[in-house]
């Protein structure tokens, strides 16, 4: 039978898994994971639950809409057969993309990839793969910032994408475009915040002599590496490392930390708390 993936959060109250598990059990679905969180600091209820179903459209999606008016829940009910759809954007630095499209590739990555998106020529990336999909060059500059984001903007719609990947996209968005993308839009920053944020991370990192250096896939929000954190890692550095080294060791932790936090967002694992995200991790 089909599967498909419900998530929610709302204001703490005893029932909601009652009610939830019931409307399941009324229109005939069956669980197959399920797991919920209460964070006790905000009031607030999160909950993932996979099932299965003859169908989730009609009768069993007009239930959950209508549970969803009474509890005050954010609900999202998807098939899991279908791809989300993704947008990848890169500069000169291809280690992120390179990796994305070879995981994409082999299947580990279930997604439709919609377009691949550059402020640097395709001739930038002539040793990648992109096995039929499209590719834009949009150079930015100062002055034509504004217009060159409003193409990008049109180029999300006309491809319906869903989500955004900078996947080391060294162009800082416009508080404009942050906002409509708000909860669509993945950067991956070179350090692990919340030090060493903004340009040139190792090098900070190398004068303060720190012996950890990471990486952060976070939500994009206009306040410049701020955005809810979805992923982590680090990795030992010692003294003897310059920065170059510590650049070379961190393209490995930039590349699993993005692949992580996309592989989470493609199966519906992440749910924004106010500053701060639930991740329900395998």
């Amino acid at each position: 039978m089909p599967q498909y993936v419900l998530t929610l959060s709302c204001p703490d109250r005893p029932g909601i898994v009652n009610a939830v598990t019931g409307r399941l059990l009324e229109h005939g679905g069956n669980i197959l994971d399920s797991q919920q969180y209460n964070d006790l600091a905000t009031d607030r209820f999160f909950l993932r639950t996979v099932f299965t179903a003859a169908s989730a459209t009609g009768p069993l999606q007009a239930s959950f809409r209508e549970l969803s008016r009474g509890f005050g829940m954010e609900l999202s009910l998807r098939d899991r057969s279908h791809p989300r759809r993704v947008m990848l954007l890169a500069s000169k630095f291809d280690h992120c993309l390179a990796d994305l499209l070879y995981r994409w590739r082999i299947g580990e990555l279930p997604m439709q990839i919609t377009a691949v998106v550059s402020n640097h020529p395709r001739e930038t990336f002539r040793h990648l793969a992109f096995d039929g999909i499209d590719f834009h060059h949009l150079p930015v500059t100062h002055e034509n910032k504004p217009a060159q984001e409003a193409a990008l903007w049109s180029l999300i719609e006309a491809t319906q994408t869903e989500m955004v990947v900078l996947a080391r996209y060294m162009q800082v968005l416009s508080d404009a475009m942050a906002a409509r993308l708000a909860g669509r839009c993945i950067n991956i920053h070179h350090s692990f915040l919340p030090g060493f944020k903004g340009a040139r991370p190792y090098h900070q990192a190398h004068e303060r002599g720190v012996k950890l250096i990471g990486a952060t896939a976070h939500f994009v929000t206009a306040d410049l590496d701020e955005g809810p954190i979805i992923e982590q890692d680090t990795q030992r550095v010692g003294h003897h490392d310059t920065p170059e080294d510590m650049i070379r060791i961190g393209r490995d932790i930039e590349r699993r930390v993005l692949a992580q936090a996309l592989r989470y967002w493609l199966d519906d694992r992440i749910l924004l708390n106010g500053h701060r995200t639930v991740v329900f991790a395998v």
